[in-house]
């Protein structure tokens, strides 16, 4: 008899979702640990805070780059062993990310360990595919896609949390460490390989005809939502730190790090926007959701740091409603080509990240925090003129 995937609420089903929130944590922590650090990095190395930033944005660059050849490799060789493969490598180079005393060698060793985790994003989705029933499977990703929400938040906060008294070292290993408990509890409770098939590669041509196909016709502006949204997203949380430990604020590290509990309004508003779907389509609830960002996103002009909190809470629950259209609006418009679609999503979303992430801390250097949400809000009104263009899908 063959293998038709496991039932929800079997015994490899509760592994698997175990296994892969415990593997999203582990990406997501190691991926934003340096984000809350980056004054102290500043600081410690003597450079400046775009400098510093690039220390994220090299490994979301690293992730962008690997994730398509990564998904090539577990087609061949399992997702499971892939996953295991990419998180243990992970965590030996972030440790020795935390043992770097220089600026170019740190930013060498970030940006392999976003290839060692581009392992996950890579290959988890597609190794619940293959272990579970079609209804299991909509039950377990989101599963996933939280451990990789709360791994991004306890990442910043941990490090920045061990990181103010201990050094900022002590802050990026600690997070390691973290991530290689989460490692062993996936290696642990990770079902084995039933569903897999391997897939037999017959050359590039044929899989780069489908990313061909993938680029057609408006999917390049979705992916655009991506490289736009996620870039100035990206750049406010890496420059905000830098002005709440400024005066006229001189907030302590371990405090300025609280503002990440943001994101949980993000894990709200990504649940909410499918409701919304419902009501306004696609391209209206992406449109309000873009808006409703900008609106928070200039409230942090304020000098009160209330304000700040409150707008940056907002900012963060319209991008999260945001991506969560976007990502989920790729499948429909390229229903033959869906995994290439997903990869160039995802290569577009890493990119601007780590481009616009550490671009937009340029004149953030020279004029302060208002030519952030100056340059954030821009990229944020190009984004709403090319949604404008995407047909409406309920």
């Amino acid at each position: 008899m063959s293998f038709t995937g496991h039932e929800p609420h079997s015994v490899p089903y509760r592994g698997m979702l175990l296994a892969l929130f415990a593997g999203g944590v582990a990406t997501f922590s190691q991926l934003y640990s340096v984000q809350g650090l980056l004054p102290s990095i500043a600081e410690d190395l003597n450079i400046s805070s775009s400098q510093a930033a690039l220390t994220v944005s090299a490994a979301t660059l690293g992730l962008a780059l690997a994730v398509t050849p990564w998904a090539i490799i577990s087609d061949r060789i399992g997702r499971r062993r892939v996953i295991a493969i990419a998180l243990i490598s992970s965590v030996v180079l972030g440790l020795t990310s935390s043992m770097m005393t220089g600026f170019e060698p740190l930013i060498v060793v970030r940006f392999l360990e976003g290839i060692a985790l581009a392992g996950v994003p890579g290959s988890a989705l597609a190794y619940l595919a293959d272990e579970l029933t079609p209804r299991a499977v909509a039950l377990a990703s989101g599963t996933y896609i939280s451990g990789t929400t709360l791994g991004g938040l306890a990442g910043r906060l941990v490090a920045s949390w061990v990181g103010e008294p201990a050094g900022w070292r002590w802050g990026v290993a600690s997070v390691s460490l973290m991530a290689a408990g989460a490692t062993l509890f996936f290696l642990l409770k990770a079902p084995a390989a039933q569903g897999f098939t391997p897939v037999e590669q017959r050359g590039l041509r044929p899989i780069l005809g489908k990313f061909k196909r993938a680029l057609r016709g408006r999917m390049t502006l979705l992916y655009l939502q991506g490289f736009l949204l996620m870039g100035g997203f990206v750049a406010v949380y890496n420059y905000l730190a830098f002005r709440l430990e400024a005066p006229p604020f001189l907030v302590p590290a371990s405090l300025a790090s609280l503002v990440f509990i943001a994101y949980l309004s993000g894990t709200w508003s990504a649940v909410a926007s499918g409701r919304l779907v419902a009501k306004l389509g696609r391209r209206g609830t992406l449109l309000l959701s873009i808006v409703v960002s900008m609106a928070g996103l200039l409230l942090t002009l304020s000098a009160s740091l209330m304000m700040i909190i409150l707008g940056m809470i907002i900012f963060t629950a319209g991008f999260f409603a945001a991506h969560a259209v976007a990502s989920g609006w790729v499948p429909l418009l390229a229903p033959t080509t869906r995994a290439q679609a997903a990869s160039l999503y995802n290569l577009f979303y890493y990119v601007g990240s780590s481009l616009l992430g550490w671009l937009i801390g340029v004149p953030f250097m020279h004029f302060g925090w208002s030519t952030v949400v100056l340059c954030v809000v821009l990229l944020q009104i190009i984004a709403v003129i090319f949604a404008v263009f995407l047909k409406q899908k309920k």
